[in-house]
């Protein structure tokens, strides 16, 4: 009896982690504590993200997530797995799921122990919680440059303008920044800097993602339809009497102090 106690109670707390995810939102990851440096972020609902932007990220990091049970294909993690095992380093592409509990719980790098927490603590993740929220955390803790973090900072930090604004191109260039976020710089005018000193590893992924994102959207049936396979099937405009605190409407201190030190102004 007392084995099972031991051996049980690290799962039940972890479910009872998981679960609180439905409705808490922390003000920090273990990425951002992590992270050297000062940290640019504000949390924005989901209903006040521009759906170009939701669609861009489905199209470009996981178009199966409102289609798939669990956290992710057996089949993709096992050949990922052997991947490793041969000796790749360098192999990627995890699933949106994954991507979140990595953000809120883990620590950077591709150890194998790294993915295997990763995988069990997405599968408790797409159980236990709808798409919809999933999104809406990885669309708050993903990092979108050096120290910044949430759609929220980045809109406002690389667009001057709110999330629920963005438009169809930004989206889509923001969505190519998720790969390489800590080697992105901003434009001293705005938008994401691209000139021939930029990283350009990291600037050919915004570049294909600009290009590219537009005819994945176009195959799940416009941005319409890609929201739609996590049940979305409004707009942000539709959202527009209910902006409050949770809409990101103004520009956050912590943006305004990051255009400040960066380039003396706001």
């Amino acid at each position: 009896m007392y084995v099972a106690f031991v051996m049980l109670t690290p799962l039940v707390l972890s479910e009872m982690v998981t679960l609180s995810y439905r409705w808490f939102t922390p003000p920090r990851t273990s990425f951002m504590l992590q992270d050297e440096g000062p940290i640019v972020y504000q949390y924005v609902d989901l209903d006040h993200i521009s759906r170009y932007m939701i669609a861009a990220v489905i199209a470009h990091e996981d178009q199966r997530l409102g289609m798939r049970a669990g956290g992710f294909e057996i089949s993709d993690l096992t050949s990922k797995a052997r991947e490793y095992m041969d000796g790749d380093a360098g192999v990627g592409g995890s699933t949106i799921p994954q991507q979140v509990v990595k953000n809120i719980f883990l620590w950077p790098g591709r150890s194998a122990i790294r993915k295997g927490l990763e995988a069990v603590m997405a599968t408790e993740f797409s159980y236990s919680m709808s798409d919809q929220r999933i999104l809406e955390l990885y669309l708050n803790y993903a990092q979108f440059g050096p120290g910044l973090y949430g759609v929220c900072a980045a809109s406002w930090y690389y667009f001057n303008t709110p999330p629920w604004f963005m438009s169809e191109y930004n989206a889509n260039q923001l969505s190519g920044v998720l790969p390489r976020p800590a080697y992105i710089e901003r434009a001293a005018d705005g938008g994401i800097y691209l000139g021939p000193d930029a990283d350009q590893l990291a600037i050919e992924k915004v570049n294909i993602a600009a290009r590219f994102n537009p005819g994945s959207i176009a195959a799940l049936g416009g941005w319409e339809g890609t929201v739609a396979t996590v049940g979305i099937t409004d707009s942000a405009l539709d959202h527009s009497e209910e902006r409050g605190e949770d809409s990101c409407s103004t520009m956050p201190d912590s943006v305004a102090e990051r255009l400040e030190s960066d380039f003396g102004h706001r």
